[in-house]
């Protein structure tokens, strides 16, 4: 300890004490508890402040670094690596709220299963004395995008498997299809995730990631391509020409149009359709050895791929 003064009772002290000999403190543990309790008092509403990079091409991981007392919170299992110092665990909530009681948390947690997602989210804490990552992937081949959430009015909208993690702070809400069509025929049903905050949140997305800027204009969609959009867009779907493109064009029956003024994230390669591929091959081959065992399988899944576009 290079210091002369203890920080909790200012009695003197050696330069390489370890301990107070007053108030018997340890000094190391005693920053750590300091550096968690300011953690713990920022005001509501402000997101940690955490430094990344994303690392890779094709199959990008992002790498999150935390200065002692910093969280940041993900997906249950995205995690790729750690460094020393940082502990985790399973919280329901996102932590964007901390005087909220247990069954808030509860309900808000409860909101999260209805997108698919699962109840808790992993909490990630650097409690050591310097700086420390970690890693997060995404589970498919992909892009990972990071979005600065205080420079976009009214939070990101994403689908329901985009979001990644997130600075500590964020707030990951739902956000519900108001018409029927998108809910029954969108793709994505009637409930899609809200990020807010003013943070940083980063969202996945698979194969490239296509950014595109609208001014009062309209982007027509294949219904899986759509990663998220600002809240100045208006989603909706609309069918797709005649019967015969609806059953032959190989677009599916409905496209997702994007009208109004924001920001649409696009992905080229939907895990659904990639999914699909797999599955078509796979198929396909198992019926060369069986002799067609599984057509009728095979034939119901290109029926379904009609309906989706893929």
């Amino acid at each position: 300890m290079s210091a002369d003064k203890c920080p909790k009772c200012s009695a003197s002290i050696g330069p390489s004490s370890l301990d107070c000999p007053m108030c018997g403190i340890i000094f190391s543990k005693y920053k750590i508890a300091q550096q968690k309790k300011q953690a713990s008092e920022m005001p509501t509403g402000q997101s940690h402040e955490i430094d990344y990079k994303i690392i890779g091409d094709d199959m990008q991981v992002v790498e999150i670094e935390l200065d002692p007392g910093e969280t940041v919170i993900a997906e249950a299992g995205a995690m790729n690596y750690m460094e020393d110092d940082i502990t985790f665990s399973a919280k329901m909530g996102d932590g964007s709220k901390p005087d909220e009681g247990f069954m808030g948390k509860f309900l808000s947690a409860g909101k999260r299963t209805l997108t698919g997602e699962s109840l808790f989210l992993t909490h990630f804490t650097n409690m050591g004395g310097k700086r420390r990552c970690v890693a997060f992937a995404a589970p498919y081949p992909g892009k990972i995008f990071p979005i600065d959430l205080s420079k976009i009015m009214g939070g990101l909208i994403c689908q329901k498997d985009a979001f990644l993690c997130a600075a500590y702070g964020t707030e990951i809400g739902i956000d519900y299809t108001k018409a029927l069509g998108p809910g029954f025929f969108g793709g994505e049903g009637f409930i899609l995730q809200r990020l807010t905050g003013n943070g940083m949140a980063f969202v996945q997305a698979g194969g490239t990631l296509i950014k595109k800027k609208l001014t009062d204009e309209t982007l027509r969609v294949d219904t899986g391509c759509i990663v998220g959009f600002t809240s100045g867009i208006q989603y909706d779907i609309e069918r797709v020409g005649d019967l015969k493109s609806m059953f032959f064009g190989g677009e599916g029956m409905f496209l997702a149009t994007l009208s109004g003024k924001g920001t649409v994230l696009l992905q080229s390669l939907p895990f659904s359709r990639l999914a699909d591929r797999i599955l078509q091959n796979s198929s396909t081959d198992e019926v060369s050895s069986t002799g067609g065992g599984i057509a009728g399988g095979a034939l119901m899944g290109a029926l379904g791929g009609l309906i989706d576009g893929d």
